[in-house]
């Protein structure tokens, strides 16, 4: 999908505030609503805007830890892959998982509320999915950076 500087514009906006009208969609990027509802609803349905979500802090419902874990799988098969990836998505604490190129597998980032709920989360859980080889856990001292897609300047949209 082609986006424009209009499209673009508006994505941040939405980005910043998903709660926004499209009066105040409207004015910040200068079209009227009509033209700002079309090209929302287009980008809906190209999929570029995948949904509207809350941002819910963690802490605030005990969640108090997040954790990096570093998996290497025995096998690198199709169904293994499936596998573990359909596993991972029954339990509610992952977060994200990244299959990823280097000394592992695969990047999962799980929230905690403590220590002891990461060791019972990995013995009922993590550990009895078949086929991980190798982990390796990290706690998150401090999030240093958190930030949302780069939609103006430099770099800015999809590739000319």
């Amino acid at each position: 999908m082609n986006l424009d500087k209009f499209d673009l514009a508006i994505l941040k906006v939405l980005q910043d505030n998903a709660r926004a009208s499209l009066n105040d969609i409207g004015a910040a990027v200068g079209l009227s609503s009509t033209p700002c509802w079309n090209r929302i609803k287009r980008m809906e349905s190209a999929g570029v805007i995948r949904g509207y979500t809350v941002d819910i802090d963690p802490a605030s419902l005990g969640f108090m830890d997040t954790v990096i874990v570093h998996v290497t799988l025995e096998s690198h098969s199709e169904e293994t892959l499936y596998e573990f990836g359909r596993a991972l998505a029954q339990i509610p604490e992952v977060l994200e998982a990244f299959l990823v190129s280097g000394d592992y597998d695969y990047y999962i980032r799980i929230a905690v509320r403590d220590t002891r709920d990461y060791e019972r989360l990995l013995r009922e859980q993590l550990y009895r999915i078949p086929g991980i080889r190798h982990s390796k856990s990290c706690f998150v001292l401090r999030r240093l950076k958190e930030t949302k897609l780069p939609l103006t300047g430099p770099g800015a949209g999809p590739a000319s």
